[in-house]
C-alpha cells in the first residue's frame, strides 16, 4: 500500500462517516433550532423541553436511516476487504 492508496482509503472513510452521521446530525440540529426558536418566542425556559424531543426525533430518525447507514458502512468494509484480498 502506497501513500496514494492510503489517502484514497482515508478520504473514503471520511466520506462514509459524513454520509452516515450527517443526516442524523442535521435532523437533530434542525429540531434543536426549532425548539430554541419556540422557547425564545414563548419565553418558556424549561430545560427538559430541549432534550426530550431531540432524543425522540434522533432515535426515530436512527430507526428510519439505519438501513442506509448499514449499506454505507458495509460497502466501505467490502472495499477494504477487497483491497486486503488483492493486496493493493
Amino acid at each position: 500500500m502506497n501513500v496514494g492508496d492510503f489517502l484514497d482509503l482515508s478520504r473514503d472513510g471520511i466520506t462514509v462517516l459524513l454520509f452516515t452521521v450527517g443526516p442524523l446530525m442535521l435532523i437533530s440540529l434542525s429540531v434543536g433550532l426549532v425548539i430554541a426558536l419556540f422557547q425564545a418566542l414563548t419565553q418558556i425556559q424549561e430545560m427538559t423541553l430541549t432534550f426530550v424531543p431531540k432524543i425522540l426525533v434522533t432515535f426515530l430518525s436512527l430507526l428510519v436511516l439505519l438501513p442506509f447507514m448499514i449499506r454505507q458502512v458495509t460497502g466501505f468494509m467490502e472495499r477494504i476487504s477487497q483491497m486486503i484480498i488483492t493486496g493493493a
